[in-house]
């Protein structure tokens, strides 16, 4: 990692583990380096037997705006374009992720401020209990460059006809219409300021829980993982992903950003 932290892990005696994505000034997007990190320490939370609930969290003012295009740079050619093939592994590295999060043998909980969009919204769908503060906003470009990614499970969390409206449409979801399809499990005031996550007490030990996951959820991790690659590889995925940025110039945002800040 250079010597740049990334990503804080911090476990409480209470068995509560905490993900903290560390990279504000770039929306804590999803860098190649920053996927590897959560990857390895979300295995490292469902390996310690003490530990029976995961929170995700980002730095101020953002959860996760998404894809980061600028912050690596074995993507791109020698004239900056990004490539198709490490363009495909990186997508395939965040569905691996996604799925990671989603069958994690504990519970999972997420708490998202500011902007949560593309695959940082998808993180989000991918927990057990979503919590957000006030003001969070989501949204699903990533069909807009072709993608399909993370569809089936956020359609397991609010339905398919809202899953295919709001990945369909690529449009912001706002507080009010995500508490009411159940997407966010609460609203949080403070929950911005860094505050704790509320999440109840389990009723079941780990172990029960983890099976109820597991009988509640059935393994599609080789589907999921077949549609994204089969949606990323048709050839010309990285014009795709240059288009649909020169479609939706947005607000200024951080050099190389896919998601529009």
């Amino acid at each position: 990692m250079n010597g740049t932290t990334v990503l804080l892990h911090q476990a409480s005696a209470e068995g509560v583990a905490t993900l903290t994505l560390a990279q504000p000034r770039r929306g804590n997007a999803l860098s190649e380096a920053l996927v590897e990190q959560l990857m390895a320490a979300v295995d490292g939370a469902a390996a310690d037997a003490s530990v029976h609930t995961l929170v995700l969290r980002g730095e101020s003012p953002h959860f996760c705006t998404g894809f980061d295009l600028g912050a690596d740079t074995d993507t791109t050619q020698g004239g900056g374009a990004p490539r198709d093939g490490p363009l495909l592994w990186r997508f395939a590295r965040i569905e691996q992720l996604l799925s990671l999060v989603w069958h994690a043998p504990l519970r999972t909980v997420a708490v998202a401020q500011g902007r949560a969009w593309g695959a940082g919204a998808d993180l989000f769908a991918a927990c057990d209990l979503r919590y957000a503060a006030p003001g969070t906003e989501w949204r699903f470009p990533g069909a807009g460059f072709g993608l399909v990614l993370g569809t089936r499970r956020l359609a397991q969390v609010v339905g398919s006809q809202a899953a295919l409206d709001w990945v369909g449409h690529g449009r912001r979801i706002g507080c009010d219409e995500a508490l009411a399809r159940g997407f966010v499990t609460a609203v949080l005031p403070g929950a911005d300021d860094g505050g704790p996550a509320p999440p109840p007490p389990l009723a079941v030990d780990r172990a029960t829980y983890a099976r109820l996951k597991a009988a509640s959820r059935p393994d599609r991790r080789d589907a999921d993982l077949a549609a994204l690659v089969q949606s990323a590889c048709q050839p010309g995925l990285a014009a795709r992903v240059q288009a649909y940025r020169s479609r939706r110039p947005g607000a200024p945002r951080p050099s190389g950003e896919l998601s529009d800040q």
